[in-house]
Formats: structure tokens, sequence, C-alpha cells
């Protein structure tokens, strides 16, 4: 028997049935910045809780409930989890296989200035790694590297998940902006030259942004000309290509542009004064860091390849998996006629499976008046945590690994990762129960009703569905129809309304229960999320103000702005 979702249930008032949708929100952000419970608890007791909201108030039967969840813990589990799984184990196998402290060599030969290191690593490599993959690898790896390189594990957690607000929109080859144009109906093209004109402030302001987090204002001017070349060439290719090219490669574009730019940059310029942590100044203090200095001059060109192979092998297959027509070949969706692509598919088919969720599937009838399919995805070959994996296997006969270290350094990752995985998996199944009872679309109706007030608070859209679902794509698939709905009745450009729900949504992903609990597995902080959700929620705050402020002007005196 279906059910139909009701976005008002309590005395069908749309204000008291957004209170109460807030409720398991309110509880999370409680259990972890004031209750400061461990992140798997806190995950597992919102899933509990949004269960209870959905079935005892909003009237959903409890087995569809049940496995409403069950569908987004799977998805929790593939390809989220196995992504975090791979890159941990990805970037173990460099430290034990002692390339680590040639990468760090490396990188400490451009600079040794922590400030800069921020700006190659965090702002530049991730982003490309944004572009690339997405679901949760950028921050992954590159604050696994930052911490190789001697930084605090949670100020390399915080620093990366804020770095990785400038790409967000254009992850994954663009991903969440291409998935709008379905149930929108408006080009996925006229999206991306909405958000590429509002994107590009962000982006020119957060390594800027960053450094000041970092050191404050005094030591950020010392770096500026670095900060600048960092973020106005990442700014400026994201514009031209978002554009001229479409959504796929503003990513992968601008954080090659600006990584190069600024490796290029610092051959010629470097700051008159180093900056390091207080803790490393004091080290210095009793015992002078000179073998930074000496480590520069150790290894050979070919030992520093060598070494950041792993790292260039992870760009190779993720870049291969992210390809069209590659990626729907590995998926079993390829419907053209080369031989070796068909290969390919078949191999995909076989490993792809799409499995219609017992008690859930067209159970459901949404605002549109039809049944709401569900099926639990798993795509074994397709996902992007295979890629990784892939670069693993060749990283151990580049590394000289045995059998034995390569088998054992797996078992030791997946060890360190079941609680946060757990976390993961818990609070996507959160999210997936929130979206089924309808909770999450009550709360956008809500924000739906500020009038003439809208345009400014149509990124709150965006911020709240990442914040929700850990994923730009999810939240302008959940809110993309009421955004455009919306704004027709309100006399705003709809596609002004999407690029405002996906640029508002990039500055939710740094707060996202999933980010967090990748950022602190990727780190070896599991069970501190609390820590890193207090330090990141200020930021994200206050970058959706600025979004809001950019959206609202855009809306009027800087009207000529929309496409």
């Amino acid at each position: 028997m279906t059910w139909t979702q009701n976005f008002t249930p309590i005395t069908d008032n749309l204000v008291l049935s957004s209170l109460v949708a807030l409720i398991p929100i309110l509880y999370f952000f409680w259990a972890l910045t004031i209750k400061r419970m461990k992140g798997y608890i806190a995950g597992l007791t919102t899933l509990l809780i949004a269960l209870a909201v959905a079935i005892l108030l909003y009237g959903m039967p409890a087995g569809t409930a049940v496995m409403s969840a069950s569908q987004g813990a799977v998805y929790g589990l593939l390809p989220i989890g196995w992504i975090i799984i791979t890159s941990v184990f990805l970037y173990k196998m460099t430290v034990k296989s002692g390339q680590f402290n040639i990468i760090r060599s490396s990188v400490l030969s451009l600079t040794e200035d922590r400030r800069l290191q921020a700006l190659l690593v965090a702002f530049s490599f991730g982003a490309f790694l944004e572009g690339a993959a997405g679901f949760g690898a950028p921050v992954a790896i590159s604050a696994a590297l930052l911490v190789g390189l001697g930084f605090n594990p949670l100020y390399a957690a915080g620093i990366c998940l804020i770095a990785n607000t400038a790409p967000v929109a254009f992850g994954a080859v663009g991903i969440p902006i291409i998935a709008m144009e379905g149930p929108t109906g408006i080009a996925a093209m006229e999206i991306s030259k909405m958000v590429g004109r509002q994107l590009p402030f962000l982006s020119a302001f957060i390594p800027l942004y960053l450094i000041l987090i970092m050191t404050g204002w005094k030591r950020s001017l010392e770096v500026l000309p670095a900060i600048l070349v960092s973020g106005f060439s990442f700014a400026i290719t994201q514009y031209l290509s978002s554009n001229f090219l479409g959504p796929e490669l503003p990513d992968i574009l601008s954080a090659l542009v600006s990584l190069f730019a600024l490796a290029i940059f610092l051959k010629f310029w470097k700051p008159k004064t180093i900056f390091r942590f207080a803790s490393e100044e004091t080290a210095a203090a009793v015992e002078p860091l000179d073998d930074m200095a000496e480590a520069k001059t150790t290894y050979t060109k070919m030992q520093i390849f060598h070494a950041w192979s792993p790292f260039l092998l992870l760009t190779l297959f993720i870049t291969i998996w992210g390809m069209n027509p590659i990626k729907p070949a590995l998926s079993g969706h390829y419907e053209g006629s080369n031989v070796l692509l068909g290969g390919i598919n078949e191999i995909g088919k076989l490993l792809t499976f799409q499995i219609q969720v017992p008690g859930l599937h067209n159970e459901i009838i949404g605002s549109n008046g039809l049944p709401i399919a569900a099926f639990y995805k798993i795509e074994l070959l397709g996902a992007a945590g295979t890629a990784i994996l892939l670069a693993a296997i060749v990283t151990k006969f580049i590394a000289h690994m045995s059998a034995k270290a390569f088998f054992n350094t797996f078992a030791e990752a997946m060890k360190e990762l079941a609680k946060p995985i757990l976390m993961i998996s818990s609070v996507v199944a959160f999210a997936y129960v929130t979206n089924a009872s309808g909770m999450s679309t009550t709360l956008g109706m809500t924000l739906a009703k500020s009038g003439d007030l809208f345009p400014f608070f149509a990124p709150v859209l965006g911020w709240l569905g990442v914040f929700i679902t850990g994923s730009d794509t999810s939240a302008n698939l959940l809110f993309g129809s009421l955004q455009k709905v919306t704004a027709l009745k309100v006399g705003m450009e709809p596609v002004l309304a999407l690029a405002a729900n996906s640029s508002g949504g990039v500055t939710g992903k740094m707060i996202s229960p999933q980010s967090i609990a990748i950022a602190c597995a990727a780190v070896g902080l599991a069970g501190r999320e609390s820590e890193l959700l207090r330090f990141t929620i200020k930021h994200s705050l206050f970058l959706l103000l600025l979004v809001c402020v950019i959206t609202f002007l855009q809306n009027g005196v800087l009207s000529w702005m929309i496409p």
C-alpha cells in the first residue's frame, strides 16, 4: 500500500511542521558541538531520532522509513565509504614504503612556508581531485598529504574542508550542474554560466581567507603576491571555462592553472620570512630544522617522480573513470560500437547491481503525484574508489611492497576506518529518511515563503541541502524544481535561483556530517568530529552570507550579469 508525502503534517501548518523537521538537524548540531559525542554515536542517534519523527509525526509507515534508511546506508558504504577506504589505504602505502618522505621533501623544495603549502595542496591539488572524482576523495587525500608534511591533523582537515568550497559546484566532472538540467528543464550550459558568474568571486577570496585563518592579517600580507596568483588564476579560469566550455572542466582546468602558476611563481619569488606553526618554532629553538633544507637536495628528479607516482596514478585513473564514453561503459551503460569499450561495458554490467528496495520502491507518492523509484545501486567497477584501488595495486609494484605488507596495510586501514564508515553510513541513512519522509521539502517550502527576500535566501536552500545530503548534486536534485517554481512566483530569473542553490551548497560541504567524518578518518581523528565541526561552522556561515549577498545583488543592481 502506497503512502503519500505530507509536507505539513502538524495541524496543516507549514511553520510548525518545519520546526518538527528541524528536530533531527538541531539534535545533530547539539550532539557534536555541545555534547561532543563521538561521530558514530551522534550519527546513529540522529538516525534514530529522524526515524521517530518520520514515523510518529510525519505518519510515514515504519517499514518504509526503515527501508529508506537502508538505502542510504548502502550508498554510504559504496561509493562514499569505498572512496575513503581506498584513499587512506593509498596514502598509508606511500608512508610505509618510505616514499612519502620524498614527497614531503619535494614540496619543501618549492617552499617550506606552511601558508604556501596550504595553497598548493589544500586549494589547488584538492580542487583538481574534486573536479576529477568528488565524493570525499579531495579532502581525504589532500588532508592526509598536509598531515604528512607536518600539519596538525585537525588543522589540516579543517583547512582542506574550507579550501574545498571553491570547486564543489563543478565537482566530479560537472555532475552537480548537469544533474539539474533534467528536473528543471533549464540547460546545464546556462546554469554553468550563471554559477561561473558567482563562484569566481568566492574562489578568488578563498586563498586569502585560508591564510587569514591560519596566520592572521599581518602574516597574510607577507604572501599576498602568492595568494593573488593562486586565487585569481583559479577564478579567471573558472569563469572562462564555465561560460565557454561547459560544466565538465572548470575544476580540472582551474586547479591545474592555479597549481602550475603558483609553482612557477615560487621559482622567482619567495616570502621574506618562512612561516611555521608555533610547535615547530619551539622545536627549532631546541634543534634547528636544517633537516628540511638538507632533505631538499638529497633526492634526484627520478626519485621524486617515483615517489609522486602513486598520486599521479590516482589522478590518471580517476580522470579516466570520469571520462565519456568510458564512464558509462564502466557502469554497463555504453551504447556505442567501440569493441574495447563494448568489452568493458560487459564487465561493467556484471559488476553493476540495481536492486529495487523492498517496501520502498514506488511505495511513496511524491509532490508531483507520482510514485518514487528506489534502488540499491551498487557499481563495483564504475566507483571512484575502484579507480583509487587500481592505483594502489600498481603502486604495490612500483614501491616493491611485499604481498604481506600490502594486505596488512589494507587491513590496518579497514580497522582504523570502521567507526568513521559507521558514521558515514548512518548520516547518509539519516539524509535518505529526511528526504523520503518529506522533511527536507518542508524546510525548503518554508524558506521559499520569504517572498521578495527569496533571492537572498535562495542559497540557504542549497546550503541546507548539502548539509543534509552531503552532496551538491543531491541538494540540486532535491531543491532544483522548488527553486525554479519559487523564482517564477517572485519575479526572479530561474537560472539565478538554480545557480544560487549550487553556489550556496558549496558552503555547506564543510559542515556536512559525511565530509566531517571523511576528513577526520583521513587524518586519524575518528571520534573527534565535534572539534572539526566547531572549527568549520563559523566559516561555513560566513561564506554562505557572501553567496547570499552576491545572489541578492545579481537579482537587482547586478542583473546584467545574468546570462
